[in-house]
């Protein structure tokens, strides 16, 4: 039998030396990762890789899986023409070796860390002569990291613990930025070889603790580096543009009117935190221009657009409204409206708001079902935003179970963006609160590591003071705390609907009913999109049985089940004030409801999990729901 016909593959996962090979018969040690020793049984010679200290880069190309399916064609050929010329000039010119291509990415090593960082920097510089005569949907852009560590190499591969953290270091960096670890940073003089901007402690897919990360730039006396925030800001929200709207007929000089239409439901539109929206002063740039909806959204950076005309006669007014996905010219929704200018702005008749209400249905129902029906690595992170927060809110478990991946994926994609982690960490919160996790204490530790993701890269984010908030009641029974983040919350952002909200519980958790019922209208108000519709109605419920309005909380609870009838905690609110009503036929039957969504809650769990049990609410509810037969 020939000697390679005795070969047997023995894989190792999540490392780079993804195939090893022994023959029968022969023994094998691993010393320390990535290095092997191999012997015939009948001659113990040992053999270890050579181990050296390198700077090693890794760079992988921006939404590669979308550019091949968007033009595979001219993807593949720009991308091995670029490859080429990093071996042909780059990598001479630089000292350095290139270890493997891996289709999208590649991995190089350079002797020396100031001649990594060039090469770093020069990738950057080079790739951009490859975007020339195409638009931003084909633009190549790399991530890059680097790191210097000592590694096993051969004359195929380098190995090592230091090879893995620069990939998942390169993973930090937005498009056409390159990351680097403190010991890269150090072998660096700043202002002479780069310049660099601390990112702090970061979290790296299965790297146990946190690893020191900086930002590398160009050397140059001023500050060159953009903020990772303000360049990356919008990413996670789509960007919707409302164009001045145009008279088809009667009298209006200027189109003053669908001008102060526009901007009327502009205004609105920006209360939703999901949505970048265009302001009035960019988009009336547009106004009298024949463009169409995808030069406008090009000049504007805006992926929908709302356009419309109306017809004028007299005082009365017809409305003709479209909103347009700009990258495929899809109408997803149009609608007409009558109103008469007085009413138009008249904000008890709220036309502005019913308007919006439509906008941002359709717009949820679009990226729904891209999200639902596409791969992962294909999608928008705005895609994967929307459908995770839809889905989380279905309260569904396998809607549930999805939301996670997409969360996971987008905080994967933006590991310095606040929102991502916020929404994790709700999640977290959900899951407790359902009854699903089989280790609430997990929950607990999982959300506030969420939080302090979300809250370190940014301390500011009302979105993410309002789930550290939550947190503190719900998972952790800390009112006082969960109140110091709604306050720090509201100080970043007085528009934050979720700060009011959460805030309205723990007002009427506290016994402070007015305040409660408050903060809770104002939550409604400030409503973000028909995902959370039932969610915000549920504790606007509690908030109002807080001030002992029972009719309204009873209306609330029952809108809100109509919406998602698997939401426990409206299941219970309602139960309360029913009994407090004395209908307690119907309170009967929500606690049978109540426990068909979890048959082992019982009047003991509720005292156990409340947030308000310290409270004037606790007693009064605990024996509502006793008396609704809910067993002890």
């Amino acid at each position: 039998m020939s000697r390679s016909s005795n070969l047997r593959r023995l894989p190792f996962d999540d490392c780079d030396a993804t195939n090893v090979y022994f023959t029968i018969g022969a023994r094998f040690t691993i010393g320390s990762p990535f290095v092997m020793t191999v012997s015939p049984s009948d001659e113990p010679p040992q053999q270890t890789l050579p181990r050296e200290r390198k700077a090693v880069l890794v760079a992988d190309l921006v939404d590669s899986v979308r550019l091949m399916q968007r033009d595979e064609a001219d993807t593949v050929e720009r991308w091995s023409r670029f490859v080429a010329e990093v071996r042909r000039e780059l990598l001479p010119a630089r000292g350095g070796r290139l270890i493997k291509s891996m289709g999208d990415g590649f991995l190089l090593v350079f002797d020396q860390v100031p001649a990594a960082a060039a090469a770093a920097l020069d990738l950057h510089r080079r790739i951009a002569t490859y975007n020339r005569q195409r638009g931003d949907e084909a633009a190549f852009y790399l991530r890059v990291g680097t790191n210097v560590g000592e590694v096993f190499e051969d004359t195929l591969d380098v190995y090592g613990d230091a090879v893995n953290i620069t990939a998942r270091v390169s993973v930090l960096a937005g498009p056409g930025e390159t990351v680097v670890t403190a010991d890269f940073r150090d072998g660096l003089v700043a202002g002479v070889d780069a310049d660099v901007e601390d990112l702090g402690d970061c979290f790296l897919k299965h790297v146990t603790g946190p690893v020191r990360a900086f930002r590398l730039g160009a050397a140059s006396p001023a500050p060159v580096l953009d903020s990772f925030d303000q360049r990356r800001s919008n990413d996670l929200r789509p960007g919707i543009a409302v164009i001045p709207f145009e008279c088809s007929i009667g009298h209006d000089p200027g189109s003053m009117l669908g001008e102060a239409l526009a901007d009327e439901v502009i205004s609105h539109l920006a209360r939703s935190p999901e949505l970048h929206v265009i302001s009035g002063l960019s988009t009336r740039g547009m106004k009298g221009r024949r463009l169409t909806v995808e030069e406008i959204a090009a000049h504007l950076g805006a992926a929908y657009v709302v356009s419309g005309r109306y017809r004028m006669h007299d005082d009365k007014v017809r409305l003709n409204l479209e909103l347009a996905d700009a990258r495929n010219r899809h109408v997803l929704w149009a609608d007409g409206f009558d109103t008469t200018v007085r009413e138009a702005f008249d904000p008890e008749q709220a036309l502005a708001h019913r308007i919006v209400q439509l906008i941002t249905h359709a717009l949820r129902e679009r990226e729904l079902e891209r999200a639902t029906t596409q791969p992962l690595p294909t999608l928008e992170s705005y895609t994967l935003l929307f459908g995770a927060i839809s889905l989380m809110h279905r309260l569904s478990p396998g809607d549930f179970d999805l939301a996670r991946q997409m969360l996971d994926e987008l905080a994967h994609r933006h590991g310095r963006s606040a929102v991502a982690h916020a929404w994790l960490a709700k999640w977290h919160v959900l899951r407790a609160a359902q009854g699903w996790s089989p280790d609430p204490n997990a929950e607990v530790t999982h959300a506030l590591g969420r939080v302090q993701r979300a809250l370190d890269a940014n301390p500011r984010d009302g979105l993410a003071l309002a789930v550290g908030g939550l947190v503190q009641a719900y998972l952790l029974k800390d009112l006082t705390a969960a109140g110091r983040y709604y306050e720090d919350a509201l100080i970043a952002n007085p528009n934050e609907s979720l700060a009011w909200l959460f805030s309205s519980t723990l007002s009427a958790y506290r016994g402070e009913g007015s305040d409660a019922e408050q903060a809770a209208e104002m939550a409604m108000r400030l409503s973000p999109l028909d995902p959370m519709k039932y969610f915000i109605d549920s504790l606007a419920a509690t908030a109002v049985a807080g001030n002992h309005n029972w009719v309204k909380s009873e209306a609330l609870s029952l809108r809100s089940l109509r919406a998602n009838r698997t939401h426990a905690s409206t299941w219970r609110t309602l139960i309360y004030a029913q009994v407090m009503q004395d209908k307690m036929d119907e309170a009967r039957k929500s606690v049978q409801e109540l426990r068909r969504i979890e048959p082992s809650y019982s009047v003991s769990v509720f005292r156990e999990r409340f947030p308000g049990r310290g409270g004037p609410m606790a007693a009064p509810w605990a024996e509502a729901m006793s008396l609704a037969g809910l067993p002890d």
